[in-house]
């Protein structure tokens, strides 16, 4: 199961390092124009809250103690997605293809944040 929770943080963050690096290049109304109400420089400062949770999510295998990060790093992504989505939805768009892939990341976030919280709490090594 701890392999499994592995797999799972490392695919985490690497979707979400992707996506720091795609808001450094792109604002957010490129990105989806519902988005345009998130001013550029919060626009940039999610870019580094998603490099720090990226970070977060694999810092443990480096440092044990450091495991209680996983699930506040995961719960933030997830928190962020909704983010998206709520502003989607606040904006009038009608269209549901963003709103299904913010609400998928976020349950896969929220998802690693449970198991490394109650089912399987951060260990090196083990199954």
């Amino acid at each position: 199961m701890n392999i499994f929770f592995w797999i799972l943080q490392v695919l985490l963050a690497l979707h979400t390092i992707m996506g720091a690096v795609w808001k450094f290049k792109n604002s957010a109304e490129q990105t989806m124009p519902s988005l345009k109400a998130i001013p550029q420089g919060v626009w940039l400062s999610l870019s580094v809250f998603e490099i720090l949770c990226s970070l977060a999510l694999i810092l443990p295998v480096f440092n044990k103690s450091l495991g209680i990060l996983v699930p506040l790093a995961a719960l933030g992504i997830a928190a962020e997605m909704l983010l998206f989505t709520g502003l989607h939805f606040a904006s009038g768009h009608k269209e549901f293809g963003p709103v299904i892939y913010w609400l998928v990341v976020a349950v896969f976030a929220g998802f690693v944040a449970y198991g490394r919280h109650v089912l399987q709490p951060f260990v090196i090594g083990g199954s």
